[in-house]
């Protein structure tokens, strides 16, 4: 039986601007499991992506709890979440988000440089995972060079390189063209059940939610039943 990772319950978030309060998220609860695909969908508005930032521990919520690995995120401080950011969770947005005078390889174990590794200590694993993603002709390259497939294959690179137990994704292929994000899909799809790692992913694709193993739907700050 699977063990639980992630659990939201009774999630709220709402911004105040000019004494004007805006509910995003109106009372969310779910759960994530070890080793599970879960997408999340819903139109633009819908506060898929608050709700993944809150999960991640980006963001805080105004009400409601989230507990990942086995901790409730209002009581960890934010030393303690960098550093399970750096070690057992991961976050891959959009835009594959690279730091532009960094090559492939360097922005791939930026994480672990900044986790004072010595690189004798991950090279083989970081070889493994550019071999598994298809970059390890790319590793030279400065990000400019690269396609936007490339860009975001080192990205995924980047947030597999930790070993993460999850990997929260939004709108992974939000960039890419129909080719380059079927592409990107299907690593996602064999990182999850060849390395088992829970991925958690916020799409506004029906096609490339059909990936996940369970899709959840958000509706005006709500999850459809």
């Amino acid at each position: 039986m699977s063990n639980r990772i992630l659990q939201a319950e009774n999630v709220k978030k709402s911004y105040v601007a000019d004494s004007l309060v805006t509910e995003v998220l109106k009372g969310v609860s779910l759960s994530v499991d070890e080793g599970e695909f879960v997408a999340i969908v819903g139109e633009s508005g819908s506060g898929k992506s608050t709700l993944l930032y809150l999960l991640a521990g980006i963001d805080k919520p105004t009400e409601g709890s989230v507990t990942l690995l086995g901790r409730n995120l209002a009581s960890v401080s934010d030393e303690d979440m960098a550093a399970m950011r750096r070690r057992e969770i991961s976050f891959v947005y959009q835009f594959d988000n690279l730091v532009p005078h960094l090559t492939a390889y360097e922005n791939i174990v930026l994480p672990l440089v900044l986790d004072k590794r010595k690189e004798k200590d991950y090279r083989d694993s970081v070889s493994e995972v550019c071999d598994f993603l298809g970059i390890s002709a790319r590793l030279n390259n400065l990000p400019k060079q690269l396609s936007g497939g490339e860009q975001q294959r080192v990205a995924l690179a980047r947030a597999l390189v930790t070993s993460p137990k999850i990997i929260f994704l939004d709108e992974p292929t939000g960039s890419l063209d129909k080719e380059r994000g079927t592409q990107v899909m299907e690593l996602l799809k064999k990182i999850n059940e060849e390395r088992k790692v829970a991925l958690l992913m916020v799409t506004h694709s029906a096609a490339h939610s059909a990936y996940a193993s369970r899709i959840i739907t958000i509706e005006d700050g709500l999850i459809k039943k």
